[in-house]
């Protein structure tokens, strides 16, 4: 199954897409959405709309996982970011791809084993994960990316859990 990962952000709207390949994942690309600062919220929101439309176009994943709203100190951060998850579920819904959501600590315990994992240790993991030469840049990237792998981990036991519920 291929996945897309989204870590939502308005100035960067980190991207990574996973394909499961006999039991192992692979890396089939990634990169981020980036909006200059200067330009209107209205107009960065559209232009993240028509990235995430025409990679969906591009790749066609089966699933999608995005990061869960962590509320932090800045609230005018959290609002932004609120905005750049709504574009990427509208962009999701419309394509028709089914969309999880996860919690940071869930990808860290995913990917990492741990909750508590550093930024470091995640992207050291996303890297031995997918057999990468290097660390996945920028920074963005791998978050998702990461997101993707926990997706891609936990897929299979909701297929189970949706199935016993069938029966």
């Amino acid at each position: 199954m291929r996945t897309l990962g989204i870590d939502p952000g308005t100035a960067i709207m980190g991207w990574g897409i996973v394909d499961e390949q006999t039991g192992a994942l692979v890396l089939v690309a990634c990169g981020a959405f980036t909006t200059p600062a200067g330009l209107p919220q209205q107009e960065r929101l559209l232009s993240l709309y028509n990235g995430l439309q025409a990679l969906l176009e591009q790749y066609r994943p089966g699933a999608a996982a995005i990061e869960e709203l962590f509320f932090g100190k800045n609230v005018n951060t959290a609002i932004h970011v609120g905005q750049a998850r709504g574009v990427a579920l509208l962009a999701l819904a419309q394509a028709g791809v089914p969309t999880h959501e996860y919690k940071p600590t869930a990808v860290k315990q995913a990917v990492a084993g741990y909750g508590g994992a550093d930024k470091k240790q995640m992207q050291e993991m996303v890297r031995l994960t997918l057999k990468q030469p290097t660390i996945i840049k920028p920074d963005d990237a791998a978050d998702a990316v990461a997101i993707a792998i926990c997706h891609a981990y936990t897929a299979p036991m909701l297929r189970r859990i949706a199935e016993t519920g069938k029966k």
